[in-house]
């Protein structure tokens, strides 16, 4: 490193005097683009769960398998994308997480039987998992921190939107190609999706962690101009900030995760996404086909499955306005907390077939909160880790996540003999409580913070 790089700016101070333009709106939604089409992945399999357990005569519990396959691909993907980020740049795995994606949504719809389905789907759950953390730690290291936790936030909204977009999908698929349809239908879109990323830049904040100064200088130097014409006038002046570069490491990793303060976040973090996505999915997946046991036909079943994701909307707007407004913690709380109350109250009504005018506003508050959990979730993880290991910290977090949803169908699909609806909608609404109490005793602040700050 040369004495004019040790004194030129840091990154960072580059970074958060540069006003929020159309180009960082861009990157946004590009990254938002793997949000999207995930989304109408996984929440596809809510919709046509129960056509493909008719096809292939599936029991519960092997629909139950079927409907976790795609997160054990997901707890791979999530943990090998975060090591590889942080060691070869969040670019070229970004790429090539879109090009396993779209080929194992090609070989789902080819599939003859239930083993090959199986295989198909965690093929393309490796590379939806290993899309999540790069995602969320780029837009992390391109925001300014007034900024950030909103934009993260709303990158989880594309959740909500993707889960809709799925079951309008099969709503006018389903009856005409049946489920294979669904998946060509959704493997179509990642040939032009892959072009497009090529248009998103390699982190400037994980090059200077990697000693890596002058390309690091050099990509900021494209992003300010770019930045620039976008603002139509010079930027304001680098302020001087309180805190310097990370020291530049040949080597980071799983081991840091577990090195003074971060020991306690890995601990929240962990607990947090287990029992949050083992309850997430462990209702949503089921939650049309549940419909369709309680008497109400394929056509009808999706339409309220997509009626009551309408919520989420809103849902995750809410979460962007409080994770800026209340803070991450707090907020994070109380998604929770409400997500619990709705799922019980749900259950109770559903599980006792009861009619949509009863079941459909519980089913829109449990949305309406789960979403919420999941925007507050995607912006408070990668705020908890330094740059060097941000995506492997992130990618962790979410790979443990991944075996709460692996867990969670499949646990539905074995107790629901036994308790009924109710009982699965109450442990999904224990779960959502245990969280929500490992977040407030371990949990800690890092709203309107600067990244190098929190994480140093």
């Amino acid at each position: 490193m040369s004495i004019s790089s040790l004194s030129a700016p840091s990154v960072a101070s580059r970074f958060e005097r540069l006003p929020v333009t159309s180009y960082q709106k861009y990157l946004f939604m590009i990254i938002a683009t793997a949000w999207l089409f995930d989304s109408m992945d996984l929440g596809m399999m809510s919709f046509v769960l129960g056509s493909i357990r008719t096809d292939f005569h599936l029991s519960t519990a092997q629909a139950g398998v079927l409907g976790s396959a795609s997160f054990l691909g997901m707890f791979v993907g999530a943990a090998i994308s975060g090591l590889l980020a942080d060691r070869f740049g969040r670019r070229v795995v970004f790429q090539w997480s879109m090009v396993i994606w779209g080929l194992g949504s090609f070989l789902c719809a080819a599939a003859s039987d239930l083993n090959t389905l199986l295989a198909c789907r965690v093929a393309l759950g490796l590379g939806m998992g290993m899309e999540f953390p790069i995602g969320q730690a780029i837009l992390a290291e391109f925001m300014p921190a007034a900024k950030r936790g909103r934009y993260v936030a709303l990158l989880e909204g594309f959740w909500p939107i993707g889960f809709i977009c799925a079951g309008l999908l099969s709503y006018f698929i389903l009856p005409l190609w049946g489920w294979r349809g669904v998946f060509v239908a959704l493997g179509i879109p990642s040939v032009f999706v892959l072009i497009v990323r090529r248009a998103v830049p390699e982190s400037p904040r994980w090059l200077e962690s990697r000693g890596r100064v002058d390309e690091a200088s050099e990509i900021m130097g494209a992003i300010e101009r770019k930045v620039a014409a976008a603002h139509g006038g010079p930027l304001p002046e680098i302020g001087t900030m309180t805190t310097t570069p990370n020291e530049a490491r040949t080597s980071s990793g799983f081991q840091e995760l577990w090195q003074g303060p971060y020991a306690k976040r890995t601990v929240m973090l962990w607990m947090l996404w287990f029992f949050a996505l083992l309850g997430y999915y462990g209702l949503t997946t089921w939650l049309s086909a549940l419909l369709q046991q309680a008497g109400f036909a394929v056509t009808k079943s999706v339409f309220y499955t997509i009626l009551i994701s309408l919520a989420g909307v809103p849902g995750f707007l809410v979460s962007a306005w409080l994770v800026e407004k209340w803070g991450r913690k707090p907020t994070c709380v109380f998604t929770l907390v409400g997500s619990a109350c709705m799922a019980y109250l749900y259950g109770r009504v559903a599980g006792q077939g009861g009619s949509p005018m009863l079941f459909v506003p519980f089913g829109l508050g449990m949305q309406f909160f789960m979403f919420g959990m999941w925007s507050v979730l995607y912006a408070y993880t990668p705020e908890l880790y330094p740059t060097r290991c941000r995506a492997t910290g992130g990618g962790f977090a979410s790979a443990i996540g991944r075996i709460g949803s692996l867990i969670g169908p499949y646990l539905v699909g074995v107790i629901l003999p036994a308790t009924g609806q109710f009982g699965v909608f109450a442990i999904g609404a224990g779960c959502f409580l245990l969280a929500a109490v490992v977040v407030g005793l371990l949990g800690e602040e890092t709203k309107g913070q600067l990244l190098e700050t929190v994480s140093p």
